[in-house]
């Protein structure tokens, strides 16, 4: 059996709306997960952006980089080498990164996006399917939410997932947790999302609803879940500002990038 709340709507940093305390208990079974806490959205919540994103591209890759970029002989192999190589060790720069190698990872990104095989990938979306892994993100965890989070010593961030069904315009997001001194306790928090097309390159974003399993791992964020939840929302837009068959990148309305590979890791989490 599963425990459901029910929330309103918040704005959030990108991957899901806080929990109200005052939110109705719902039991009801779930065929994913047997002990899980979900949050949907209400009826209220506002829907996707209502307004067509123009047809021409964001900016992001405008006239200025496009001219220095053009003088940077470095090939696409060794573009995606050397920024699969600046990002290792850094936790995917969810605790920060020193304002250094954040100037080189973002240079590099400009590069690759630079270089974009699939300059119109809404209309590909065949490549942005299937199931990826993050391993850079400008979204961060820092001082007094990640000591309220548990995230300095006894619970740590494991893996960050992202699984897409294009024929159902849905995505999964997983993070992965592990605790210290509850016999190494592995959980998860599960979040879905729709999308729908926007522009050649643009998708709109709506957080649907949201799970932490197991029961146990839940107990413990409880008390923060609406931090936690205001950290992940997805809601808003993405820019797919890169794309080919291992590698994407992403921008989004609150200014963040998102790297993320390919992953071989099939069951992750998939779309129902």
């Amino acid at each position: 059996m599963a425990t459901k709340l029910v929330q309103s709507p918040i704005p959030a940093h990108k991957v899901l709306p806080p929990i109200s305390t005052r939110a109705t208990k719902v039991i009801k079974s779930n065929r994913l997960i047997p002990a899980t806490h979900s949050w949907t959205k209400s009826t209220s919540f506002r829907s996707i952006y209502t307004a067509k994103v123009a047809e021409q591209s964001s900016g992001l890759i405008g006239d200025d980089r496009e001219t220095r970029d053009s003088s940077d002989k470095r090939t696409l192999t060794q573009i995606k080498t050397e920024l699969s190589q600046v990002v290792q060790g850094i936790n995917r720069g969810i605790f920060g990164v020193p304002s250094a190698k954040k100037s080189e990872i973002e240079a590099l990104v400009e590069l690759l996006e630079s270089q974009n095989p699939t300059p119109h990938p809404t209309a590909n979306l065949d490549k942005v399917g299937g199931t990826w892994k993050l391993v850079y993100s400008t979204i961060t965890i820092l001082g007094s939410k990640r000591t309220k989070l548990g995230l300095r010593d006894f619970i740590t961030l494991g893996d960050f997932f992202q699984s897409i069904d294009v024929a159902k315009g849905k995505a999964v997001n997983v993070i992965k947790f592990n605790v210290r001194g509850l016999n190494l306790l592995n959980g998860q928090l599960t979040i879905e999302a729709s999308f729908k097309i926007a522009s050649k390159s643009r998708v709109d974003i709506a957080y649907d609803n949201s799970t932490i399993t197991p029961e146990q791992l839940m107990n413990m964020f409880r008390k923060n879940y609406d931090l936690l939840l205001g950290i992940f929302n997805p809601d808003g837009w993405l820019e797919i500002s890169y794309v080919d068959d291992t590698m994407r990148t992403g921008r989004d309305d609150k200014g963040n990038i998102f790297i993320l590979e390919r992953s071989s890791s099939a069951g992750e989490n998939v779309v129902e």
